[in-house]
């Protein structure tokens, strides 16, 4: 009976922790919405040329994956909170830098909102890898598959809430008075996390051969973990289609298929509209369904859908097809998200997610590369129908095989706890604040 009063406290502390954990990665997520509202449009509008946003685009994401694995030691060390918070502050900086340089050197508009991509993008990856260490933290048992969805849901109602705010706001502010909007919702997301549980800083063991040593550990974990190395693989081949529409949408929608900027920002709106639904009816379709279950239906959404978009020849369609593709992925996701954090030790979470992500989402600089090299001689449409063919092959092939790799993992840590044995589902709740 006296156990019973400490217990309501911790829970309220808990529940009151995953709200601003999640309000904080709404936030920012939010935010980056904005930019990608803003930052396509503004490139697009000043060059008229597919290509140049081709190449915006993997200037854009690959600084961040040479940062991935650095982020999750650094990640494995701070904890999450307090890296968070100090990135995201960063990233509104950055920002504002971006807004001045740009009033003050109009003729340079482009070269500074890539170069600004490039910064954003490095910082980028500690955000994101924080963000894998508290889950975790904030969330254990049945909680934890709802805290994954939940992440992955709150991308999709970014998409709502973003574009949004950003098509509400052009009016009266400008694209470029975008970015400064964008740059204050992040120190409102940086804000949101300073309550969070905080752990000591873990220093490293010594200097540069230690953190490469470090860095090897994490590649070798992931490449001996097949369940998370296939899934990182199918993940890749998956992004690299979503990533060429993605890289293409402001140039399919604008330019091929004479939509306006208000119509643009309406879509990526819609695809969060559906995010708030999807939100809202994960946790019940989890206690129906098998997690593998929306793995299988949100990969056959994104192929069907994406080999609509790339044959639609009306905004309407290519609209429908475009959230559908954003609505599988995201029932993928939670598949996603949920099997490969019970596979992977959590003393070297940060380690193994740094590489892959590498590994998933090298996929993205590499879509805007094709994009800008043979995206206007093929055309962006053509090219998403292409890669989506390939993609139902590998994925045919990769998919069962992935999650019969999970269920063997499973199983084998659960024999392991029946034995006796140690497993790292331990609940790290305990950690210095």
């Amino acid at each position: 009976m006296t156990s019973a009063p400490a217990a309501a406290p911790e829970t309220r502390a808990r529940r009151l922790h995953r709200g601003l954990f999640g309000l904080g990665v709404l936030l920012g997520l939010i935010a980056e919405q904005v930019v990608l509202f803003a930052v396509p449009l503004l490139i697009f509008q000043d060059t008229r040329d597919v290509s140049t946003l081709g190449f915006a685009f993997a200037l854009e994401w690959l600084p961040s994956l040479i940062a991935y694995p650095f982020a999750g030691l650094i990640a494995d060390r701070d904890g999450g909170a307090r890296l968070f918070s100090r990135v995201t502050s960063g990233r509104a900086l950055v920002l504002l830098c971006a807004v001045a340089l740009c009033f003050a050197m109009p003729g340079w508009t482009t070269a500074i909102l890539m170069a600004n991509g490039a910064l954003l993008s490095v910082l980028v990856a500690p955000v994101r890898m924080s963000i894998e260490k508290m889950v975790p933290q904030v969330a254990q048992g049945e909680k934890l598959a709802t805290t994954q969805s939940l992440v992955q849901n709150m991308e999709l109602l970014a998409m709502a809430l973003g574009p949004a705010l950003a098509a509400t706001a052009v009016v009266t502010l400008g694209k470029l008075w975008l970015l400064a909007l964008a740059a204050l919702v992040f120190a409102l997301a940086a804000v949101c996390w300073l309550p969070l549980p905080r752990q000591e800083w873990q220093r490293g063991s010594g200097g540069a051969r230690a953190t490469l040593a470090e860095l090897g550990l994490g590649w070798h974990l992931l490449v001996h973990n097949k369940p998370v190395f296939l899934i990182g693989i199918l993940n890749f081949a998956i992004n690299l289609v979503v990533a060429t529409m993605m890289s293409a949408n402001a140039a399919i929608a604008t330019g091929e298929l004479k939509a306006s900027d208000t119509a643009y920002g309406m879509l990526n709106t819609v695809v969060g509209i559906i995010g708030l639904i999807n939100l809202a009816l994960i946790p019940f379709v989890l206690r129906k369904f098998h997690v593998h279950a929306l793995g299988v239906a949100g990969f056959t959404l994104v192929c069907a859908a994406l080999l609509t978009t790339g044959g639609a020849h009306s905004f309407v369609v290519y609209a429908i097809a475009y959230v559908a593709t954003m609505t599988g992925a995201a029932l993928y996701n939670v598949f996603n998200r949920t099997q490969r954090i019970k596979v992977i030790p959590r003393e070297h979470l940060g380690k193994v997610m740094g590489p892959f992500y590498l590994l998933n989402l090298l996929s993205m600089p590499l879509a805007g590369v094709v994009i800008g090299l043979i995206g206007d001689r093929v055309g962006p449409q053509r090219l998403i129908v292409l890669l989506t063919l390939a993609l139902t092959v590998v994925g045919g092939v990769l998919l069962p095989w992935t999650m019969s790799s999970f269920r063997r993992a499973l199983a084998d840590q659960e024999r392991t706890a029946a034995e006796g044995g140690s497993t790292d589902e331990e609940p790290i709740g305990t950690e210095v604040h």
